[in-house]
């Protein structure tokens, strides 16, 4: 079977392509990536990845555009659209995958103008605007948030199950911005950084590019140890070694933590689309599996208070809840749907 992937321009995206290539390439098949020059995806898959070949469109997101700004970004979808058909014919494509974001569009788009069936992952509890308006013509639709959604579960990468474990005790606590970064959650884990040195907690944290190097001064004035990194694809060994994590409500760092058995404190990115990330982390603390805080003057007497509470029963529900291999039965999921 020859398998498109579509979609990225965040981290989140892009890591759900990553575990289909995976588990497509695991089971016999080849996939190829349709992306942007734009947002993360030469970032994950220019040099180094599983798809057969990957490609990258001139593409631009629609959302928040005015004007001139929006027929540009559009005229761009519709050449890559055309280009996206040809690709498409080029390497006798016989289904699509697309993982959300502006990127998915061009792909997507010319899956169907070519009856070729469509498969979608929404990874957010908030559906996209793209997903929402392709969904009716969809073989599937994944998700999950969604109890009717045909498959259950997240695609993660293989290595958060393999090192999975259950947290007893605060030893190490990780800050996670996603895939940019955060200010609010830089800021944080500088403010509680004396407090944690006292208490013997280790640091670790991924502050982002733009702000890595005020973030690592800072620390440096403050006298802080700390594991400081500006991005990372070995984010599954930095969550693995960690008891605790402070994140964005991203959906797959969300998963990633519930698969690897994390508790967090989620911090919402307050002008995520459809405010999507609270209700991402709303998921979460409902199933009493974590807690979350909004971007407010409260976020650090809510992590101090955290910091006293009891991990293991935490640990130990989010390890039952997660789900093993989900990309595996998404891409099965596909070969039975051609098979029909």
């Amino acid at each position: 079977m020859k398998l498109c992937i579509t979609g990225g321009g965040t981290g989140g995206h892009l890591m759900i392509a990553q575990a289909l290539v995976e588990a497509a390439v695991k089971d016999g098949h080849e996939a190829i990536f349709i992306g942007s020059m734009r947002g993360q995806d030469r970032k994950y898959f220019e040099h180094h990845s599983s798809f057969s070949h990957v490609y990258f469109l001139d593409t631009a997101g629609v959302v928040n555009k005015k004007g001139l700004g929006k027929f540009k970004a559009l005229f761009k979808i519709f050449l890559a659209f055309l280009k996206s058909r040809k690709l498409l014919k080029k390497h006798n494509i016989v289904a699509t995958y697309s993982v959300g974001g502006f990127s998915a569009a061009p792909a997507s788009i010319a899956t169907l103008s070519r009856s070729i069936p469509l498969f979608i992952h929404e990874q957010n509890a908030v559906e996209g605007r793209l997903n929402s308006l392709l969904k009716p013509f969809a073989k599937r639709f994944i998700s999950a948030y969604d109890n009717n959604s045909p498959i259950a579960g997240y695609p993660i990468k293989e290595d958060f199950f393999k090192h999975a474990r259950v947290r007893e005790s605060l030893k190490t606590i990780i800050f996670l911005g996603g895939s940019n970064g955060a200010k609010a959650i830089n800021d944080l884990a500088l403010s509680v950084a004396k407090h944690l040195k006292k208490l013997n907690i280790k640091i670790i944290h991924q502050a982002g590019e733009a702000d890595f190097e005020r973030v690592k001064k800072e620390y440096e004035s403050l006298h802080v140890e700390v594991e400081l990194y500006a991005f990372t694809k070995e984010l599954d060994k930095l969550i693995s070694s960690a008891d605790l994590a402070v994140s964005r409500a991203g959906a797959s760092t969300l998963w990633e933590l519930t698969a690897n058995g994390c508790p967090a404190l989620f911090i919402p990115y307050p002008y995520a689309a459809g405010d999507h990330q609270y209700y991402n982390a709303q998921f979460i603390v409902e199933n009493n599996l974590g807690w979350c805080e909004r971007e407010n003057e409260n976020i650090k007497s809510k992590l101090i208070s955290i910091l006293d509470e009891e991990l293991e029963s935490k640990s130990k529900a989010l390890l039952e809840y997660s789900s093993k291999d989900v990309a595996s039965k998404m891409i099965k999921d596909v070969t039975e749907v051609l098979n029909d």
